[in-house]
């Protein structure tokens, strides 16, 4: 069984998107090269519109000229994962393994959990919220950054209390922060 990993960057507020970006620290090769070696062993990414358009990049990442081997490396690895795209409006996936689903079904995403000899990601935080709630998530890793944004999406979802358990932490050179939190 695979458990299900949310994680993103977010700023110092807690904020998972926000206009004009959420600071520097993520395109860092270490810590690039650490997020790459953390995710590595995902078997499926659970991706919304937003986001699965954003991460499409990693589909011809490797090809780009001059890509440094861990920019190389992440492309190859995603390439790899089954992608699952929840959206009701996209037409057609621009990436291999890559499937449409029209709503997000708990059961089904549960299903998902059981199947799976591999862990799998749900990543952006609107999408994260419906499995936040339905209690989906069994880990939270954030990277956060050293700029707080003032608004935004957040990382948790209002409404929604949880209770976790610090189980990993690392801070970068430039000032990033990787919490690792396990859900009670």
């Amino acid at each position: 069984m695979g458990k299900l990993v949310y994680g993103m960057v977010v700023s110092l507020d807690g904020i998972a998107v926000a206009e004009g970006g959420l600071g520097a620290g993520a395109e860092d090769e270490e810590v690039h090269t650490y997020v790459g070696d953390l995710f590595r062993g995902v078997g499926t990414y659970l991706y919304g519109r937003r986001m699965y358009e954003t991460m499409v990049f990693w589909e011809t990442a490797h090809a780009l000229p001059d890509a440094p081997p861990h920019v190389v490396r992440y492309a190859r690895d995603w390439q790899a994962a089954e992608k699952v795209v929840f959206s009701s409006t996209l037409e057609r996936v621009s990436s291999a393994r890559t499937r449409i689903e029209r709503r997000f079904e708990e059961d089904a995403v549960r299903r998902l959990k059981e199947e799976s000899p591999h862990d799998l990601t749900v990543d952006g935080p609107t999408l994260a919220a419906h499995a936040v709630r339905a209690g989906l998530v069994d880990e939270y890793h954030l990277f956060v950054t050293t700029s707080a944004v003032g608004g935004g999406t957040r990382f948790f979802p209002d409404g929604v209390r949880l209770d976790l358990d610090l189980v990993e932490h690392r801070a970068f050179g430039n000032g990033l922060v990787h919490l690792r939190y396990r859900a009670r």
